[in-house]
């Protein structure tokens, strides 16, 4: 559920290349990946010759009606769909960002932070760089540009030995579309088959809904290249030495939709049994079990499975509910959670109620959440979490607040359930969480312990020397 102390999602990409209705097909593409970015959505089409595109704030449907797609053409298209991690939120930051160089037009799509941009810009500035962007992708573009290399793959594959951080990138020429990813694999992308086509998207429900073949996921530290229906999908590798694996174990908990597959395994088994988990690490004797709407439906039902406690909607969810603009008083916030959600007093009345989340970030809405249960009738409330406690930020896509700003950092469970006013709080292990995703080694677990795969705050000279190697 995305409400004001959730963690909000990051950016969804979306690519083909060989279709007549490559336009069409990404708008339905970005539509699908909806959750991953509300803030602008942006496509870039080519038919070989000529690239047309535009951008907007908001959302998708918004941002294209039937006008805007008919100015749109050609056989190769990306898109983007943004929510902010880096950068203002602001039309001059939408993406797919396009530039003219030397080799000619490119453009490129991002899903995901570079923890070393802030670092790269300063030195390309230094040298003469101008940015027109605050985004910490235009960074790529900027050592694209710098490479004397032949090929644009190795151009490309220049720019990322340079960057750090968390990125699935797509990218096209005029006549080309590409696709990578971050060799840690922290963001997901999937290649997909449409007839002769092909297809990159963030997410497997966004090819479901083209109508695509799902091939396989875009290995980390992998580059493919589409530039000829005839030669099929070109791989190259952009890292010689493979690091450990660290893929995002959030995708799992909140930002990946249900009906997906991604890092293996599909998104639904693994949030049912975060709830199985959950319910065996942490029972509790009630007559129901809630969701809160929509993300920890999955793990609701797995919790109600595993404990023998009836499963039931006690939380309405205003699905036509977007963000609000209002800089209202305290009194109006705390109506304004009721706007989004609102109890079903059937269901909750003289219950209770075992309501389960997906997270826990600054406590606020929380501490509403269980308010509103208890004016619903509840009995008592009982909260799960189908996490662990979100102690660190991320910094590698995912927008989370601060250290400062996390209630669990700096507060035991018993204080937060004393704030939240909960009669018990619970949380998944990480131990348990690891266990439920059946791969341990693979995934990066920072936001709940600490353990950052990639170092933020320290660069090196090799770092300095891959920029200027460049050129």
């Amino acid at each position: 559920m995305q409400y004001d102390d959730k963690p909000k999602d990051e950016c969804g990409v979306f690519g083909i290349f060989g279709h007549p209705k490559a336009v069409e097909l990404t708008y339905l593409g970005l539509r699908a990946l909806q959750h991953r970015g509300q803030e602008s959505s942006g496509i870039v089409a080519s038919d070989g010759e000529d690239v047309s595109y535009h951008h907007g704030m908001g959302l998708v449907d918004a941002v294209f009606d039937s006008d805007v797609l008919a100015k749109l053409k050609g056989h190769i298209a990306i898109g983007h769909n943004r929510y902010s991690t880096t950068g203002e939120s602001s039309l001059g930051n939408a993406q797919p960002l396009v530039r003219n160089y030397k080799h000619g037009l490119l453009a490129l799509g991002h899903n995901g932070n570079l923890v070393n941009a802030h670092y790269l810009r300063s030195h390309l500035e230094d040298a003469g760089s101008i940015f027109s962007t605050t985004l910490d992708t235009e960074v790529v573009f900027h050592l694209i540009a710098k490479s004397r290399r032949a090929s644009l793959e190795k151009r490309i594959s220049d720019a990322f030995r340079a960057v750090e951080g968390a990125y699935s990138f797509v990218l096209m020429g005029k006549d080309t579309l590409m696709g990578a990813r971050d060799p840690h694999g922290f963001r997901p992308l999937w290649l997909g088959q449409l007839g002769d086509a092909y297809v990159l998207a963030s997410e497997t429900g966004a090819l479901d809904v083209v109508e695509a073949k799902p091939i396989r996921e875009v290995e980390p530290g992998e580059l493919v290249t589409m530039r000829s229906i005839h030669r099929g999908i070109e791989s190259s590798r952009f890292h010689q030495k493979q690091p450990e694996l660290a893929q995002c174990i959030f995708e799992y908990i909140y930002l990946a939709r249900a009906d997906g597959e991604m890092f293996g395994q599909g998104v639904n088994s693994t949030r049912r049994e975060f709830g199985r988990q959950l319910a065996r690490e942490d029972p509790v004797k009630g007559d129901v079990v809630i969701p809160v709407p929509d993300s920890a439906t999955i793990a609701a039902l797995g919790y109600a499975e595993e404990s023998g406690i009836p499963f039931d909607l006690g939380l309405s969810r205003n699905t036509f509910v977007g963000r609000s603009f209002m800089n209202p008083t305290p009194d109006i916030r705390e109506l304004m959670v009721k706007v989004k959600l609102n109890p079903i007093r059937d269901v909750l009345r003289g219950k209770r109620v075992v309501v389960v989340d997906d997270s826990i970030m600054r406590g606020t809405n929380g501490r509403k959440l269980v308010k509103i249960i208890r004016q619903g009738g509840a009995k008592a409330v009982h909260l799960r979490i189908a996490s662990p406690p979100n102690k660190h930020p991320c910094f590698y896509g995912v927008d989370t607040p601060t250290r400062a700003e996390l209630i669990a950092s700096s507060h035991t469970i018993e204080e937060i359930r004393k704030y939240i006013r909960a009669d018990s709080l619970g949380y998944l292990s990480i131990k348990g969480m690891l266990e439920a995703v059946k791969a341990p080694q693979d995934f990066c677990t920072a936001c709940f312990d600490g353990n950052y795969p990639i170092k933020f705050d320290e660069h090196s000279s090799e770092q300095l020397h891959l920029i200027d190697s460049i050129s």
